[in-house]
């Protein structure tokens, strides 16, 4: 015991203090403190009412690729932390397949997952975590990310008690918060059935760690499948955000200081609004007022660094192309897993899970082209929301109150309209992989059917042929044909560019290192992955642009 408790005091040590001033503590003190910041934890999150959005894949074993997706299902909803673990629906009712099952548990029988399931699995437990319930084993000092870890085995002390965790946490070592935990829950019988999960939790500053990404996955995926499975093998991704909704802008708005201007004389000054102008005025009022009910939501992104490269491939399409528009396009991204893509008015949006499968940006570029055709076309929004009582509905009304989806007559029109703005733009020559990347995604339609499943426009035109050209792939210089075919990328896994903030919503593009060779089962286009997270500590306040969490995933 000696040892042991050497060994943790120069982890536990205060930052700014010496070996020498350091106290030595027993391994009963320091568990006895994970107890007491775990509790402090769960009733610290009553206060917030996150988004949760769960997305669940079953995998089939592939001849050529060994695993392949065998179906999908989709939850989005609100969660009611001071109820526990209770969840609002969002996408209930809509026109989309979502929601469909009713996550952590499933039934034998019927193969529903609940989402209360999967949202309990933010906690460790929630009715009793602490030396009299549970057997707690040091194993080792761990660092995840820059976060230097004690890592401990914790085993239920009476192993028949339904819902208690088995599994391994991971603790920061300077105020003892559990920042990671590996496992499951006990009690799994032919009625309800837990599974093994990852959650992760990540610094929000202010001495406060998150619930923010889970995975799960059960089944073993054999060629052919073992008999003896009675649950079909399937990954599942939890994501949680939107913690600290709120008005931060417009407060910040408010506070500035106005100063009166002298009054001029207006008479000569060319300050009236033609129709025209009047009308597109009206029709930006009916944007903003959208983007600003998804923003309040959780559901749009704030404006940051992705949005800004949306903005310039943009850019580009519109200058090769002699474009001159007016009022400008912005880009923005909706928060969801979900493939889909809308225009409103002159507002792109482009889904984070989009973004993430997107294997170039060429194949973005074919995306963002589609979009702007409609701009281009003069097809417009439906302005209704230019009124702001149009937007007093609750939030879970939210997907069925707006709808940007296009009739196919235009959706056709702005394929061949983006064929010709593609053809003039600076990835002419780069048209195969988004070409391949639409055919790879018609070819898994069928796998993933939620999560092509839009929320509030169109799908993904996979049936549109970019160019002639784009058909025929020309392999890198020095390279043959077969060779570029096995290196190519079609697709991306989901969560494969973008990493969230999950407590102000920021966007970032990952910054990984290159994987190097990526064998064929290695690629994984439009398949659920592991989260693996590299933690760091904010200075102070949420979370900046630059001390983000980075997701240590290959990079193809």
């Amino acid at each position: 015991m000696r040892i042991f408790s050497v060994a943790l005091a120069l982890i536990v040590m205060p930052v700014g203090l010496s070996a020498r001033q350091s106290t030595a503590l027993t391994q009963a003190e320091v568990i006895d403190k994970i107890v007491v910041q775990e509790q402090a934890e769960m009733e610290s999150l009553r206060q917030y009412s996150p988004l949760v959005e769960t997305y669940i894949q079953t995998r089939r074993p592939d001849k050529q690729v060994g695993v392949a997706p065998g179906g999908d299902e989709y939850f989005l909803g609100r969660a009611v932390l001071t109820k526990g673990v209770k969840v609002v629906p969002l996408t209930q009712g809509t026109k989309t397949k979502h929601n469909k099952f009713v996550g952590g548990v499933a039934t034998l029988l019927s193969m529903e997952f609940l989402p209360g399931g999967f949202l309990q699995m933010i906690y460790v437990d929630t009715n009793g975590f602490n030396r009299s319930h549970y057997k707690f084993t040091y194993v080792r000092r761990e660092f995840l990310g820059e976060v230097r870890c004690l890592v401990f085995d914790v085993d239920p002390r009476v192993k028949t008690e339904k819902g208690r965790f088995v599994g391994r946490i991971w603790v920061e070592d300077q105020d003892f918060h559990i920042v990671r935990f590996n496992g499951t829950y006990t009690g799994s019988n032919k009625i309800s059935y837990y599974f093994s999960f990852d959650s992760w939790r990540q610094n929000a500053g202010k001495n406060e760690w998150l619930p923010a990404f889970i995975f799960s996955q059960e089944g073993n995926v054999e060629y052919p499948p073992a008999k003896s499975q009675i649950l079909p093998p399937f990954r599942a991704q939890t994501r949680l955000w939107g913690y600290a909704l709120g008005h931060v802008q417009e407060e910040q708005e408010l506070s500035r200081i106005l100063i009166e201007t002298p009054a001029r004389d207006q008479t000569e000054n060319a300050n009236d609004y033609s129709p025209l102008q009047e009308e597109r005025l009206w029709t930006r009022q009916a944007e903003e007022n959208v983007t600003a009910t998804l923003d309040r939501l959780g559901l749009m992104a704030p404006p940051g660094e992705v949005d800004k490269t949306l903005e310039t491939v943009v850019n580009n399409l519109e200058v090769t192309n002699g474009l001159d528009i007016q009022p400008e396009v912005r880009c923005r991204v909706l928060m969801t897993s979900t493939l889909e893509s809308y225009t409103m008015g002159h507002t792109i949006v482009v889904s984070r899970g989009l973004l993430d499968v997107l294997p170039d940006e060429a194949s973005l570029a074919a995306i963002l082209a589609h979009e702007l055709s409609h701009v281009v076309l003069g097809q417009r929004m439906d302005t209704q929301f230019a009124f702001f009582n149009q937007l007093h509905f609750k939030d879970q009304d939210t997907f069925r109150h707006f709808d940007f989806s296009r009739p196919p007559e235009e959706e056709v029109a702005a394929n061949q309209k983006a064929s010709e703005l593609l053809m003039k733009s600076p990835y002419k020559d780069q048209l195969a992989t988004a070409q391949l990347f639409l055919q790879a995604l018609q070819s898994r339609s069928k796998e993933i059917p939620n999560l092509i499943s839009p929320h509030l426009g169109n799908g993904i035109p996979t049936n549109w042929t970019i160019a002639s050209v784009a058909t025929s792939a020309q392999p890198p210089k020095g390279q043959t044909t077969n060779a570029a075919a096995t290196s190519l990328i079609v697709a991306l896994p989901i969560g494969g560019r973008i990493k969230v903030e999950p407590f102000n919503d920021q966007l970032h593009f990952l910054k990984s290192k290159p994987a190097g060779l990526v064998a064929e089962d290695e690629k994984m286009p439009f398949e659920v992955t592991p989260f693996i997270l590299y933690l760091t500590r904010q200075s102070e306040g949420p979370p900046t642009q630059s001390s983000a969490e980075q997701a240590a995933r290959p990079n193809p």
